[in-house]
């Protein structure tokens, strides 16, 4: 373990990630809208020394609007406001490959990376809910397999697209009037079964030389993603154990591809309920889960895993014989984590409700500062986690007790930083920067 740095990135959902935050009385949901809000925790995020703030995105209104603050600011747009307005933070926004076309998308997190000066990430997904398909023109949402085939493709040209100027394209020679080197810019010419995109892009090569590709997902098809392009992978588990598990395998199939294990971070996601003491924390956290509505929580196990349990049955073992195989959303893995979750824990429906309510499946976690620092340090040294997203049940004050109270002992541990050591996103994650392979082929031609 020695050498390795601990990676931290603040998740920003809007109000905070317990779906009741909005109601809870230190929530500002008033201010989901206001560009200051988001400058605030940005601000606080780099003040911590954090890796990246994080935004999550999709393509359709989530089903749960009417009982907390779902909508979405366009995550590009708010990522550009807070370039201007932070300094070495990285940013990282969600953008859909099966409801976008590579090559606007490519000019969007090109000019990120460049009004950031290097500090774009890209949190690339395929898009889980059907319900997109109506506002694109589909009369149905594509199978997991057919996302995932489009994903890879759509990967192959965003990566050739910002390859397509090499570094030294810009020539910039007022005495001689030639700005550019035209035989360093180059078209990429892909055709494809779901592409046909010539190229080049009409922007310059970037600070990173294209924004860090993170990912997320822990189906068949989201790891061998993961091992093929990922920078870095955004995980949800319950346990060590199968964090552990997870990790091995990421790091296994990164290696099958020729890559280097170390290049691949696995960031778990975790929601802290902070207090200064364990009954503290644990208070916290039934008081914003008594807060939660069973009528949505209800409507929200049935989507996720088939089952639709009365309001009568919630304090009864959750009935994991009526969970069916349900074909291609079975291969989902938040389908999976669910019913695993329920099996293995024996829980209610209402204690199964609480836990989904709290963070969609990611790891809770009430307790003191130390003992939070404990869970964290003993994942990232024993081979779970290379980091974590910090998912603050409520905000902005379940971040900022984070900040506060929770990475000064990190620090004091020797696990994170106390002071940034670069000024882009790969520089924090410890990331080389890619080359372009066109410029690798022409070097190659040349010898």
């Amino acid at each position: 373990m020695t050498g390795r740095t601990l990676h931290l990135n603040l998740f920003v959902y809007p109000g905070g990630h317990h779906e009741a935050a909005w109601r809870y009385h230190a929530s500002a949901p008033e201010r989901v809208l206001d560009l200051s809000y988001y400058v605030e925790l940005a601000r606080a995020a780099e003040a911590a020394r954090f890796d990246a703030v994080f935004l999550a995105d999709g393509p359709s209104l989530a089903d749960d609007i009417a009982y907390a603050t779902r909508f979405r600011l366009e995550p590009l747009t708010l990522l550009s406001a807070l370039a201007a307005s932070t300094e070495r933070i990285g940013l990282v926004g969600t953008a859909s490959t099966t409801y976008s076309e590579p090559y606007n998308l490519a000019r969007q997190l090109a000019g990120l990376d460049h009004v950031s000066r290097g500090r774009a990430g890209w949190n690339i997904v395929t898009t889980g809910a059907p319900g997109a398909a109506h506002n694109f023109g589909l009369d149905a949402h594509p199978t997991h397999a057919d996302r995932y085939a489009r994903a890879d493709e759509f990967l192959d040209v965003v990566t050739a697209l910002w390859d397509s100027w090499e570094d030294d394209a810009v020539v910039g020679d007022r005495t001689t009037g030639q700005y550019a080197d035209t035989s360093r810019i180059h078209r990429i010419d892909h055709v494809g079964p779901s592409f046909s995109v010539r190229g080049p892009l009409n922007t310059p090569r970037t600070p990173q030389g294209r924004p860090v590709y993170v990912q997320a997902g822990t189906s068949e098809d989201g790891r061998a993603f993961a091992a093929r392009w990922a920078d870095a992978v955004f995980a949800a588990h319950q346990s060590f154990d199968e964090a552990q598990a997870y990790y091995a395998d990421v790091r296994r199939r990164a290696a099958a591809e020729g890559r280097d294990p170390d290049h691949v971070l696995v960031l778990p996601g975790i929601s802290p309920y902070l207090g200064s003491t364990e009954a503290e924390a644990k208070a916290l956290q039934r008081e914003l889960d008594e807060l939660t509505q069973p009528a949505y929580s209800i409507d929200l196990l049935h989507r996720l895993v088939g089952v639709l349990v009365t309001e009568a049955e919630l304090d009864e073992p959750f009935p994991l014989e009526r969970v069916a195989d349900r074909g291609d959303e079975a291969e989902s893995s938040r389908f999976r984590l669910v019913r695993d979750l329920a099996e293995r824990e024996r829980l209610t429906s209402r204690q199964l409700l609480h836990r989904l309510a709290g963070a969609r499946g990611h790891l809770l976690v009430a307790g003191t500062p130390e003992q939070v620092a404990d869970l964290v340090e003993t994942w990232f040294r024993r081979g779970a986690a290379d980091g974590f997203n910090i998912m603050p049940p409520y905000l902005t004050g379940g971040f900022t007790d984070f900040a506060e109270q929770v990475v000064p002992i990190l620090q004091a541990r020797g696990l994170f930083r106390r002071e940034y050591t670069g000024t882009t996103l790969r520089e924090h994650y410890g990331l080389p920067r890619p080359a372009s392979q066109f410029a690798a082929r022409r070097l190659s031609a040349s010898r």
